[in-house]
C-alpha cells in the first residue's frame, strides 16, 4: 500500500526541486482565488477561479493539479482538466463532479477562497494544422477539454460534436459548444433517450464515418469509449487523440503513479500526457 504522507513529502520536495514556473509557459505553484462555483446540472458543478499565469499558458488538453484547502485529510491533489481559460481576465473555469468527499468539498467552497493549484501541466491537443474536418467526442465530463480545442479551430475547419450523457439531466456544455460548433454539427446522445439520439457515442461516431472522411478525431470520456472509438478511427484511417485519466500523486512525472501502456513503453499520463496518439496506446 502507497504510503500518503510519504508522497506528499516526496512530491513537495520534487516541486522545490523543479524550480516550478522556471521554464516560460511551463508549470508554475499558483494562488487561485474562488470567483464562482456552483452545479450545472446533477451532481456536476464548475468553478471559477483567479489564476492570471495559468491562464496565460495553459493549452486546450492540459490540467491544473489542485491542493484542497480546508481538507487536511486530503493531502495528495487531484487534477482537473481546464474547461476554459481566459488570459484576458486572467481566469480559469474547471469542471468537476461530486463523487466523493473531496469533490463534495470543493463544490462548498466560497467566493474569495484562496486555492493552491500547480499548472497548466501536461501535452494538449495536437490537430493537424491542415485539417479541414474534425470530430471530437466527449461522454460526460470528457466535454471539459474539448471545448478549448473546439474554440481553436477557424471557420475554414467543419467541427463535428458528439455529445453523450447517461441522460439529458447531466448533459452539460452543449450550449457554450454553440458558439463554434453550428447546430447541424451537435449531436447529442443520451443512453436512455431523453435528449438527442437514443444510443451511445460511438454508434453515432460510426454513422458519422460511415458519411465521410475526417482529418482529426479528439475524444475524452469514459476509457471504454475512448477505446471504441480509437478502433473505430483506425478502421477509417483517421489520426485520432485520446485524452486520458489517471490517479496522480505527483503531477509531474516525478512518482510513476499514473503510467500508461504504449507502443513506447511506459508513459506517464501527467507529463507525457494526458493527451496521447490513440494508435499508439495499448488498451
Amino acid at each position: 500500500m502507497v504510503n500518503a504522507e510519504v508522497t506528499y513529502r516526496a512530491c513537495d520536495s520534487e516541486y522545490n526541486r523543479l524550480e516550478l514556473g522556471s521554464d516560460a509557459g511551463g508549470p508554475k505553484q499558483e494562488i487561485g482565488i474562488v470567483i464562482d462555483n456552483g452545479f450545472m446540472a446533477q451532481t456536476i458543478a464548475k468553478i471559477r477561479l483567479s489564476a492570471p499565469y495559468i491562464a496565460q499558458n495553459t493549452r486546450p488538453g492540459q490540467f491544473v493539479h489542485l491542493r484542497l484547502p480546508g481538507l487536511e485529510a486530503h493531502i495528495l491533489r487531484r487534477p482537473f482538466s481546464v474547461y476554459a481559460a481566459d488570459a484576458r481576465n486572467g481566469e480559469i473555469q474547471l469542471l468537476y463532479q461530486t463523487v466523493g468527499l473531496g469533490t463534495e468539498h470543493l463544490s462548498t467552497l466560497p467566493n474569495g477562497t484562496h486555492v493552491d493549484l500547480i499548472g497548466p501541466i501536461g501535452r494538449g491537443w495536437q490537430p493537424p494544422r491542415d485539417a479541414k474536418r474534425v470530430l471530437l467526442v466527449g461522454g460526460g465530463l470528457g466535454v471539459a477539454p474539448l471545448y478549448s480545442l473546439a474554440s481553436t479551430f477557424t471557420t475554414e475547419t467543419e467541427v463535428h460534436l458528439v455529445m453523450g450523457a447517461q441522460s439529458a439531466d447531466r448533459l452539460i456544455c452543449w450550449k457554450p459548444f454553440s458558439t463554434y460548433i453550428t447546430e447541424p454539427c451537435l449531436h447529442i446522445t443520451t443512453d436512455d433517450g431523453s435528449a438527442g439520439q437514443h444510443c451511445f457515442t460511438t454508434k453515432a461516431v460510426k454513422d458519422l464515418l460511415e458519411i465521410g472522411a475526417f482529418d482529426y478525431i479528439a475524444t475524452c470520456g469514459p476509457e471504454p469509449m475512448q477505446k471504441s472509438v480509437a478502433a473505430l478511427a483506425a478502421e477509417h484511417q483517421t489520426f485520432c487523440e485520446v485524452s486520458l485519466e489517471r490517479r496522480m500523486a505527483c503531477g509531474i512525472g516525478a512518482c510513476l503513479s499514473c503510467v500508461v501502456n504504449t507502443t513506447s513503453g511506459l508513459q506517464r499520463a501527467c507529463v507525457d500526457g494526458p493527451v496521447f496518439n490513440a494508435q499508439e496506446v495499448i488498451w
